[in-house]
């Protein structure tokens, strides 16, 4: 067992996929990536424990300390990114785990001067180092990987068919090829984040500028993931982690998103009431047959060997050409924390039978103080028992400068 009399030690770096893509230990996120990440920088204090430590943009202020503990968060302990490495006893203090959002050669190299006084558990574990060939398991090509295998050793007729499996693209060819088969599809880059890097193609000729934009994935990544278009009826994940080779299921999240496939938040306290039945029926029929292959298929690849930590699995429930609901039961690996598994945890903070929304907000142009100011007028905050009845409440500081938040409705 991991010594848990050590603090652990948090990163919030949602843009390390594509670090991981660039490979270079130096790499930094364009501005308003820096932002985002900057912005929402304390959201692992949902995961940690009073003793831990969270390496934020700022320290957050007291105020919005104090504004969880209306509902039992205990505050952690914070440390400015920038300026840790100047604090000598931090860095020689005895710690747990590290646990940035993902690994990448920028994340190890940030972390690097922490490693020494981590725990012999932690040193031993194989994420305690970067090793080239872990970067393919935080490609969508690995997720593909592990698709074809689920279907091969677990066929059932609610999966997706084999017909619709993606394909794998290095040129202007193979994107027409698909188009002609599939006449609508969705254009992936291999490495990106919260359904970032994706490109949808619906409309024929393609336009010079989509050309350039397809073209431009495999010129950065090496080749491009390309899926029929499908008719999405719900966006279904399910959390996990693994830990010397064996796979603990965790629990099933609802994500958001909007019409470009971008991540936008999560369900809380199961199905949104606007999920029509034979969805609901169809959502309670797969997950039991998903969960168990999935596990048997993660825990005899090469992830197993080479990393220990949290993942998540994206599936998507669609309609096919003839209205019949399917399920393609591995979209996506996300190997990091995620925000569904973060919506795991902020479900624990809302009254048991209340349904409620967790959402990032981002409007251009716009800070995050006058969006909460308004709905906290909108949809008071009402606390029965240290836990949400109703209403808004922000969990990311929100402040003058602050463009991106993270906020509850319930």
């Amino acid at each position: 067992m991991l010594q848990k009399n050590r603090p652990d030690i948090y990163l919030f770096n949602p843009t390390f996929e594509y670090a991981v893509a660039n490979g270079n230990a130096s790499w930094q996120p364009n501005k308003l990536l820096q932002k985002m990440e900057n912005d929402l920088s304390t959201l692992p204090l949902f995961f940690s424990q009073p003793g831990d430590v969270i390496l934020t943009d700022k320290i957050p202020s007291k105020k919005f300390i104090n504004s969880l503990k209306q509902i039992n968060i205990a505050s952690p302990h914070f440390s400015e990114k920038d300026t840790f490495t100047n604090n000598k006893v931090f860095i020689e203090s005895d710690k747990n785990r590290l646990l940035p959002w993902g690994w990448s050669p920028a994340a190890h190299k940030l972390l690097s001067p922490l490693k020494n006084s981590c725990s012999a558990e932690f040193k031993d574990s194989p994420v305690f180092n970067w090793h080239v060939r872990q970067k393919h398991f935080y490609s969508r090509k690995f997720s593909l990987e592990i698709l074809t295998s689920l279907l091969a050793k677990f066929p059932d007729e609610r999966f997706i068919s084999k017909e619709y499996l993606p394909k794998i693209v290095t040129g202007k060819p193979g994107f027409k090829k698909q188009i002609e088969e599939w006449e609508k599809i969705m254009v992936k880059a291999p490495w990106s984040s919260s359904g970032r890097g994706l490109q949808p193609v619906t409309k024929t000729p393609v336009h010079e500028k989509v050309w350039e934009k397809l073209l431009g994935i495999i010129s950065e990544q090496g080749f491009a993931i390309v899926e029929p278009f499908l008719n999405k009826v719900f966006d279904l994940a399910f959390q996990f982690q693994l830990e010397k080779g064996r796979v603990t299921f965790l629990g099933t999240s609802h994500f958001l998103t909007n019409k470009k496939g971008q991540y936008v938040g999560n369900s809380l306290n199961g199905l949104p009431s606007k999920v029509e039945n034979d969805v609901a029926e169809f959502i309670k029929l797969v997950r039991g047959k998903i969960i168990k292959p999935l596990i048997k298929i993660i825990e005899s690849s090469e992830l197993a060997k080479n990393y220990e930590g949290f993942f998540g699995v994206d599936t998507l429930i669609f309609r096919d050409r003839n209205n019949v609901l399917k399920i393609n039961p591995c979209l996506e690996i996300n190997v990091k924390q995620t925000m569904g598994l973060l919506s795991l945890q902020l479900e624990k903070l809302i009254v048991n039978n209340r349904k409620g929304e967790f959402k990032i907000y981002y409007q251009p142009g716009e800070n995050f103080i006058k969006f909460a100011q308004t709905m906290e007028r909108k949809y008071p905050l009402q606390i029965t028992n240290r836990k949400i009845e109703s209403g808004f409440l922000a969990i990311t500081e929100a402040t003058e400068t602050t463009l991106f938040g993270a906020y509850i409705l319930v």
